[in-house]
């Protein structure tokens, strides 16, 4: 008799082995990882992996395991694999003595589900490498872990591995999560592929290893944001961006939504993506209007949408440096550029050159790395040229912290300001959400309706919307567009048709913003108007993420390098009240380049949730806020101003400005 879903998680390990797969059912698999192990260590990685299961297995296991390192340069144990359907279920469907324990059971799933991952088989989220857990071995020990824990245990996850419940308290995290932290001289990207196949590491991304990741949705809104604010910058004030074209790539898992966020802005948006399949996945899931694989037919219907101002979004299957160099033959004006390939793994299938399939690039990734690197130099030389020649004319190109630019220039590419030590072309971060958003404290501030009940979702619309809207009438000046612009977004939220998964919602707000919405969410689950709400975050974020590439790009007093911030953020929050707690090497701009790190939050309607949730809410603001003003960003100093004077209870060491005047001719 086949066991129950309930039945299967509470076992953990199987007893008796199961039998092998034959056919993996997903058809989007990821990139075969380059054969770096040497023979020892590949019997190490054997070793590594063989421990998780009885002797009597090892003969048999080893074989197979040895098979797949071969193959997939990892060990992913796919016999493993649970045969439950893996999705977000309803809070009360998991087996846990805890509703917290319950809580990341269903976020864990909701990660791994086929319509949210980018590469379900192999456990990983998005990003190309954005990794849940390294095996399925791991997926069923924490699922187990989880189902048994207590109120006053904590799980430890090392990079994936369950460590192990410890004793803890009630007020302390359920789970505590590492991924990829590295001693500083061991994060290279060789490093991640050597200790990745070896068993000992992962790449957890932003918020695939903290179980955060809630589909597109989870990005749409911060595209939006700076794709509006993008426009604002280059446009009249009468001029709205209907007919005019945003050119970027990216169709995978974070950059899915680049085209919703285009017609959510109003614009034309040209997205290029050379894997056919995950194109067809975001036109099916209605992220994209129409899909296209003729450069000629592209041409033809960006010119009619230019002249019509429509609003549209294109997919353009094939190499976006293919649509930026047809474009400069034909003249047709690219009003705002990006990129955003997985460029934090240009070596490993995140970027692809120019003139060589995608099937064909893969094979070389595999049986050639090191001709793969030379392509891909190759073609950020030619992408970085043909962006030029557009920028000279008129285009406004920023970097979306892909990596792109510090990509581009290690392959020699024309990118480098005049000083030769800043990019020609800013970031976002540096242009539009530093100033903007995260210098005032406003970040991407997520939910989660644990019920899995569209009711439920709505209803916290409607709190969200209507907390706002009281919040933005004694709002200063300084921050009016930024709540204006979350309003709009939630009161259209349910109508873009955002949600892939989970029951989730995203907008951005400052510390204020969360705890007032969060308060509101507390008290209407006590009231049973709805059920338990997860909240958590994108790393990132004001406070989440050291990352002078991207996150902390509009940091000017030379600590962009340093991640203190990132540290204090996620201890700070742990003792704070989280639920769990999370700190990655990697995610965004690549490993060894960013350290980041996140959080998630049970509200069951108590009273220790609502004392929780003002507590924790409020650090894990405002500690991103000190430090900037600290850095003399402007705005960051009137936003911890404006704290402290609201907060008596909080003191935060204020910079004393310098007077350019006194550094000349010191030296």
């Amino acid at each position: 008799m086949a066991m129950t879903f309930k039945e299967e998680i509470l076992q953990g390990i199987p007893a008796i082995l199961p039998p092998k797969i034959k056919d993996l059912e997903s058809t989007n698999r990821a990139p075969k990882r380059k054969d770096i192990l040497t023979t020892s260590e590949k019997q190490l990685a054997i070793k590594n992996a063989l421990r998780y299961f009885p002797k009597a297995w090892h003969q048999e296991l080893a074989v197979e395991f040895a098979s797949e390192l071969i193959e997939y340069g990892r060990i992913y144990m796919f016999r493993f694999k649970p045969k439950h359907k893996i999705y977000a279920r309803a809070i009360s469907e998991y087996p846990a003595k805890t509703k917290q324990a319950a809580a990341l059971m269903l976020m864990i799933q909701n990660n791994l589900n086929p319509d949210v991952a980018q590469h379900p088989e192999e456990l990983i989220t998005y990003g190309g490498n954005g990794a849940v857990f390294q095996n399925w071995a791991q997926y069923l020990l924490v699922m187990q872990y989880l189902a048994i824990m207590t109120n006053e245990q904590t799980l430890h996850l090392y990079s994936g591995h369950p460590m192990g419940l410890f004793p803890s308290s009630k007020n302390a995290p359920r789970v505590v999560v590492t991924n990829g932290m590295m001693i500083p001289n061991y994060s290279k990207p060789n490093d991640w592929e050597k200790f990745n196949a070896l068993g000992v590491t992962q790449y957890g991304q932003m918020t695939a290893g903290s179980f955060m990741y809630i589909g597109p949705q989870g990005i749409v809104h911060g595209t939006t944001i700076t794709v509006m604010n993008a426009f604002r910058k280059i446009l009249k004030p009468d001029e709205n961006p209907n007919g005019k074209i945003f050119l970027t790539a990216g169709l995978g898992g974070m950059s899915g939504a680049q085209p919703k966020a285009g017609n959510i802005a109003g614009c034309i948006t040209i997205c290029a993506e050379v894997n056919r399949k995950a194109a067809i996945k975001r036109h099916q899931q209605g992220w994209v209007d129409i899909l296209i694989d003729d450069i000629n037919i592209l041409v033809q219907i960006t010119k009619k949408a230019q002249e019509n101002n429509e609003v549209i979004s294109i997919a353009y299957i094939g190499n976006v440096i293919d649509v930026w160099e047809k474009f400069d033959k034909e003249n047709i004006f690219i009003h705002i550029g990006s990129d955003q390939t997985s460029l934090h793994i240009p070596w490993t299938g995140g970027y692809y050159p120019a003139d060589l399939s995608y099937d064909k690039a893969n094979i070389l990734i595999k049986e050639n790395p090191d001709l793969f690197k030379e392509k891909v130099q190759e073609s950020l030389v030619r992408h970085a040229k043909t962006i030029n020649n557009h920028v000279k004319k008129g285009t406004y190109f920023f970097d979306y912290g892909n990596a792109f630019l510090l990509e581009a220039s290690r392959a020699g590419a024309d990118v480098m300001d005049t000083n030769n030590i800043d990019f020609k072309y800013p970031s976002y971060i540096q242009d539009i959400l530093g100033p903007m958003c995260f210098d005032y404290g406003f970040g991407p501030f997520r939910w989660v309706c644990a019920s899995g009940n569209q009711k439920d979702l709505d209803k916290t619309d409607e709190i969200a919307a209507l907390v706002l809207r009281r919040l933005m009438k004694k709002a200063p000046s300084e921050i009016q567009l930024q709540m204006q612009d979350n309003i709009t977004w939630i009161e259209n939220a349910k109508s873009n048709k955002m949600v892939v998964g989970s029951k989730a919602r995203i907008l951005y707000a400052d510390a204020e913003g969360r705890i007032e919405i969060a308060k509101a969410f507390n008290k209407a689950i006590k009231n049973k108007t709805i059920g338990p709400i997860i909240l958590g975050r994108d790393h990132h974020d004001v406070s989440g993420t050291d990352s002078p590439f991207r996150e902390t790009s509009n940091i000017y007093d030379g600590s962009k390098f340093t991640a203190d911030m990132a540290i204090h953020n996620v201890i700070g929050d742990s003792f704070r009240g989280a639920t769990w707690v999370s700190i990655h090497n990697g995610g965004g701009v690549g490993w060894g380049e960013v350290i980041n790190g996140g959080f998630g939050m049970l509200l069951d309607g108590t009273a220790e949730a609502d004392k929780k949730l003002k507590n924790m809410l409020f650090y894990d603001v405002n500690n991103g806020i000190a430090r900037r003003s600290w850095a003399r960003n402007d705005e960051a100093i009137f936003a911890i101003k404006r704290e402290m004077e609201r907060t008596p209870n909080l003191k935060v060491t204020l910079p004393n400005l310098v007077d350019e005047n006194h550094l000349k001719n010191l030296f």
